[in-house]
């Protein structure tokens, strides 16, 4: 059985609606998979949810589209947030797609004083979280922030979002029982492979709103420890949990 296409769309959808495809994604659908007029592709976008399609004219200088109806409403994630110090280039586009997946409603990268990689590529954050929406089946697609230092983040912190972060001395050693207490909104936070400083510890530790968990006794990488700590926090306060 042949797999209907899926497609994240900048352009509003509708019923009967007409939309001309960008060279880059007329290119995938004729040329990659050399679809053609009549075959079907399920759109999406961040407000009119996803819909059937047909596409209607293909050729050398135009493809377009047609809107039949809609499939599903926009379906956002629990209000978790994924801040986070960047990586460099492939393992960055890992844990940009893996936090797609898990969930995360706003990507936010932060600079702290161990960062590596202070620049970060937005556009490339940005079209790595829309692939893994396209082939997980997500109607939904991530905020992507523009990063700031640590210090400001938490200056500006949002009032009655919690924040999780990770530290190997946690004082409860369970992060399932550390994590039981909060609700969402939430944010997890993962720092840069050096970990964070004493001083940016001390400044977490003392604040009210911010909780660490400990990952077990395996030093983890930091884009391993953004997916377990994801992970834990969906089962505990997410989609994952089960509500009795």
């Amino acid at each position: 059985m042949k797999t209907t296409p899926r497609l994240h769309l900048d352009a509003p959808l509708s019923a009967s609606s007409d939309i001309e495809l960008p060279r880059e994604q007329a290119h995938y659908l004729t040329g990659v998979l050399r679809l053609a007029s009549g075959d079907p592709v399920n759109v999406f976008n961040a407000s009119d949810g996803e819909w059937l399609a047909y596409l209607r004219t293909v050729s050398k200088k135009t493809t377009t589209l047609r809107c039949e109806r809609r499939l599903a409403d926009v379906s956002p994630p629990p209000d978790v947030d994924y801040i986070f110090a960047p990586l460099k280039h492939a393992r960055l586009d890992y844990v940009v797609q893996k936090a797609t997946e898990l969930g995360a409603r706003r990507l936010r990268p932060v600079i702290t004083q161990r960062t590596i990689a202070e620049r970060v590529n937005l556009d490339r954050m940005r079209s790595n979280a829309i692939e893994a929406a396209e082939q997980c089946n997500l109607v939904f697609v991530p905020e992507v922030h523009e990063p700031v230092k640590l210090t400001r983040l938490l200056d500006e912190w949002e009032p009655g979002r919690a924040l999780v972060y990770c530290d190997e001395t946690a004082a409860i050693a369970d992060p399932l029982l550390a994590l039981k207490p909060l609700k969402t909104p939430a944010a997890v936070l993962i720092g840069p492979e050096g970990g964070f400083t004493s001083e940016e510890k001390a400044l977490l530790k003392s604040l009210s709103f911010v909780t660490a968990i400990s990952l077990g006794p395996r030093i983890m990488r930091a884009d391993t420890a953004a997916v377990a700590a994801l992970t834990l926090v969906q089962a505990m306060l997410g989609d994952w949990h089960q509500k009795s």
